[in-house]
């Protein structure tokens, strides 16, 4: 199982949100990049990156803190949040991002996140709330099943997709395992946990239960969870 520690941008910030609401953000550093090279160090291979301003704006909005953590460290980078047409997503596969996660996009224009899939390296972002998709930063719940958006990008060429709970998301309260499964099952593709890992018995679960890999946020920045042991646990 692979594990992917996440920092969220917010003006220039690394930040945990409660739930995706953004004036809940609690600041954890004023140089993310630090926190990147932290992580490194700790073992892991990649970074789950996200500029929450850049979600609700939809363009990047967090560019210099997203320069800055690519130059500091050698992780493999997935960065999310206002990538919403061809041109984002070559200028960051040019800064040296090494795949781009859609996540609004997929709902309202999947052709193009097709499209995209076919010559660039893209994962799928799907937001749920109550198990229907999430878009905007959250801000918007649609009528559509989460479990029927994954299944549309079954064939599409996506690299995995990235499910998350929203309603445990920042909460500490454990990962929805059995939501990640459906999204599994429904897509037959390679899929990420997020929302709501709470400590190393979460770790030990989701690899028991077989799921392909999990964002750690909230529980790592608040002390919850020793790196170097999840990374031990699950890579064993």
């Amino acid at each position: 199982m692979i594990l992917l520690p996440a920092i969220d941008l917010k003006d220039g910030t690394a930040v945990r949100l409660n739930k995706g609401v953004m004036s809940t953000a609690k600041v954890y550093s004023v140089e993310p990049w630090f926190i990147a090279k932290h992580f490194e160090e700790a073992g892991s291979s990649w970074l789950h990156l996200v500029d929450l301003n850049g979600a609700f704006a939809g363009e990047p909005r967090n560019l210099e803190q997203i320069k800055k953590i690519r130059q500091n460290c050698d992780l493999k980078i997935e960065l999310g949040g206002g990538v919403r047409d061809e041109d984002t997503i070559k200028m960051y596969l040019d800064l040296g991002v090494d795949r781009l996660i859609l996540g609004s996009i997929a709902l309202k224009d999947p052709d193009f996140v097709m499209e995209m899939a076919s010559k660039y390296p893209i994962v799928v972002g799907i937001d749920a709330i109550d198990g229907k998709v999430a878009v905007d930063g959250w801000a918007k719940v649609s009528e559509i099943e989460a479990t029927q958006l994954a299944k549309n990008f079954a064939e599409a060429g996506v690299e995995a997709i990235i499910c998350t709970d929203v309603s445990r998301d920042g909460t500490l309260s454990g990962v929805n395992i059995e939501f990640t499964k459906d999204i599994a099952n429904a897509s037959g593709l390679p899929t990420i946990a997020s929302g709501g890992l709470r400590d190393i018995e979460d770790i030990k679960a989701l690899k028991e239960a077989g799921v392909y890999g999990t964002i750690v946020g909230k529980a790592f920045y608040e002390g919850k969870l020793d790196l170097k042991e999840a990374f031990s646990i699950a890579k064993g």
